[in-house]
């Protein structure tokens, strides 16, 4: 299993809204809420039997190089995306700021 993570891909699945990577039969993801500006990560999910190989983090950042390569701000809802951003700086300029005067 180990040789497979590191082989992971990861598509960008716009129908369903899902960065997905398909592994061993299984399928792992991260969903997403996209406007003209902002992409919004609401869900990872990495099947029990893939945990633990770093595949959630290549969906972090194959989501994070979309939202860079593309313009768009990033807003977290998912913990899990925000801890990878912590653990790599390099995407926390991403990260939309929110300011108070700003309405819904």
């Amino acid at each position: 299993m180990a040789d497979t993570a590191k082989e992971v891909i990861v598509n960008n699945n716009e129908a369903t809204s899902r960065m997905e990577a398909q592994v061993s039969g299984h399928t792992a993801f991260i969903e997403y809420r996209r406007s003209v500006i902002t992409i919004t990560f609401v869900h990872t999910y990495v099947p029990p039997a893939l945990e633990g190989y770093g595949i959630g983090g290549k969906l972090a950042r194959a989501g994070l190089e979309f939202a860079r390569s593309t313009g768009l701000k990033v807003v977290v809802v998912c913990p899990f995306v925000m801890s990878y951003i912590r653990r790599h700086s390099e995407y926390s300029g991403l990260v939309q700021s929110e300011s108070p005067n700003q309405s819904a």
